[in-house]
Order: C-alpha cells, then sequence, then structure tokens
C-alpha cells in the first residue's frame, strides 16, 4: 500500500492549521504525518512547534510533525514513508507565501515508491475573500490549480462568495466548511475500513456520526458486472465531469484485464491486478451532475468485448504507475 501524500495550500489567515487541528483529533485511527513547510511559530495539536529545519515531533496520537525548508521535503518524504511506515497518510501544509504548484511537483517527482499523489486542496477564507483578491491576485490561479478548494470560515460570509468562488474555480470542486471542520474521509481513507478500495470510500459509517460535516459534497457508486470498453472509460478519465475530486475502485475490460483506478483531481494512478473484481467505483465531489456520471459510465460498458481491439487497452495502461 502506499501512502497518499495531500498538499494543503492558502494565504496566510485562510484557515490550514485550524483545519490540520480538526484532522488532528478527528477520531479515525488514522496516523497522520504534518509535514510543515513553514518559518515562525506553528501552534499543531497544542503544541507549539518551533520552526527548525530537520524537526521531528511525536504528537499524543500516534501522529507526527515535523517542519522543514522546501529543499529538504523529498528527504523528509523518506523518513515517514517506509514499508514499515508510522503513519497512513502526510499531510504537507505549505507556507502562505508558498507557490502550490511547486509543492505538487515536489510530492510527483518523489522518487520513493511507497508515496502517492493525495492531492492539492486550497484553503480560502470566505469571511475575507475579496480583500485576500486585492493583496493576492495570484488567488483567482490558485483555485484553478486546485483539486479540491475549502472555503473556510463560511458562518462569516457574504451572500454569493460560494458562487463566485465556483465560478472562479472552471469547475474545481468547492466545499464551504467553518472552524476548518472537513470530513476526513473527503480527504483519505480513515483506518479500520475494509480492505476493498471501492468500499473504503463508503460514507455510510459516518451518517450518523457527523453528518453535517458532509452535507456539502457528494458521493456516488457505480458497479457493472459487464465489461467496460477501454477507450470510452479512457475518454471518462480524461474529461471527467466538473466537481468529481476523487475516484478509487477497479475496473474490468473483460477476461484477465482487472485493474485498480484512483483519479485525485487531474491525477490518474492505475495498476494491473490479479484478482478478479468486476467494476466497482466510488466517486467524490462536490456539484456533481449524478445523472451525468452515470449515464457516462453507464455508456462505458461494453456489450461485446471480443469486438474490442486489444490495442485500445493502451487508452488505460498509459496511466499505470509503477
Amino acid at each position: 500500500m502506499t501512502i497518499p501524500v495531500i498538499v494543503v495550500a492558502g494565504f496566510l489567515g485562510s484557515g490550514k492549521t485550524t483545519m490540520l487541528n480538526h484532522l488532528l483529533t478527528s477520531r479515525t485511527g488514522t496516523r497522520i504525518g504534518v509535514i510543515v513547510n513553514d518559518f515562525g511559530r506553528v501552534n499543531i495539536d497544542a503544541m507549539t512547534v518551533a520552526a527548525q529545519v530537520d524537526s521531528m515531533v511525536t504528537l499524543g496520537n500516534g501522529c507526527l510533525c515535523c517542519v522543514v525548508d522546501v529543499s529538504d521535503l523529498d528527504a523528509m518524504l523518506d523518513r515517514l514513508a517506509t514499508p514499515d511506515a508510522p503513519v497512513d497518510v502526510i499531510v504537507i501544509e505549505a507556507s502562505g507565501l508558498a507557490e502550490p504548484p511547486a509543492m505538487v511537483r515536489l510530492v510527483l517527482n518523489s522518487t520513493n515508491p511507497h508515496v502517492t499523489y493525495g492531492g492539492l486542496v486550497e484553503v480560502v477564507d470566505a469571511a475575507e475573500f475579496e480583500s485576500t483578491r486585492l493583496r493576492h491576485p495570484q488567488l483567482d490561479k490558485h483555485l484553478r490549480y486546485a483539486d479540491l478548494v475549502l472555503l473556510n470560515k463560511m458562518d462569516r460570509a457574504e451572500p454569493g462568495v460560494l458562487d463566485l468562488v465556483r465560478s472562479l474555480s472552471h469547475g474545481v470542486p468547492v466545499v464551504p466548511v467553518e472552524h476548518g471542520r472537513v470530513d476526513p474521509a473527503l480527504l483519505f481513507e480513515p483506518a479500520g475500513r475494509s480492505d476493498a478500495a471501492w468500499q473504503q470510500l463508503s460514507f455510510d459509517d459516518l451518517i450518523d456520526r457527523e453528518p453535517h460535516l458532509h452535507a456539502e459534497y457528494e458521493t456516488t457508486t457505480f458497479t457493472s458486472a459487464q465489461p467496460l470498453n477501454p477507450t470510452r472509460f479512457a475518454a471518462f478519465l480524461t474529461d471527467r465531469p466538473a466537481g468529481l475530486y476523487r475516484m478509487k475502485g477497479y475496473v474490468h475490460f473483460g477476461e484477465g484485464q482487472q485493474f485498480s483506478v484512483q483519479t485525485v483531481g487531474p491525477y490518474i494512478s492505475v495498476h494491473p491486478e490479479a484478482e478478479p473484481h468486476g467494476t466497482q467505483l466510488v466517486l467524490i465531489g462536490a456539484g456533481l451532475d449524478l445523472d451525468l456520471i452515470t449515464k457516462a459510465l453507464t455508456d462505458a460498458i461494453e456489450p461485446d468485448p471480443d469486438s474490442v481491439d486489444p490495442l485500445d487497452l493502451l487508452s488505460v495502461t498509459r496511466y499505470v504507475r509503477a
């Protein structure tokens, strides 16, 4: 299993550390490795961490925190992500002055085989959105760079902010939150769930616990006992509906052609699977057109697998990652 690395960006005061506090104190049983790319003093989980390069602090809930310079990021990933890794997920809190694409490139270019890109989350201050845009005109670009936008402080936002941010994000899913309280299951699979990838993203066990946390985003499943057509499914992968943030599960294209699939934003990862699972997918996002998603995947079902050119599978296998 690989460890997802999630980059959390946002300008000073947007609520990144508040969101991390929430993740660290959420009772998911997940061990979180936190890498803070900043200087100054950062308060995480009621513990003040002095900002010195390459420091590591053990938090009381089995999580780890370290503070690093950008140039040391890959070395810290190597320390946190090992075959017997002490963490289940790694969250990088980028400096408020950092360029998010640069942080993402560092993760994608990591040579560590035990990590996988888990997405770029941009935290935005809904209460001060217009003034933040004036101080930081690059905010509009950052919204489009993101895989997911968390519009924080919605309890203090002016009317119309959510619609404005969604229009500026150009299809990137936007989830409104208050006090950084994001459902961890939106960002990663909490520990202690089933080993089946498509079941790990089920929210059924969260509905009674914290229904308000995921009221603003949606999840849907798609299953098929019939094989899918690889070129039609590849078209869905490369042109996913607006608002779709994550997709994970299994897809099969005929006998002996079974793959696991994971997407985060535009990032696509495909791996061959030995065991047959059929097609079982879970899709998560905000503002999704669920009927459109179901129709697109249903249209990808191949009624005559024998008629498919074996070379068509290259449209999917080109996303296979070592």
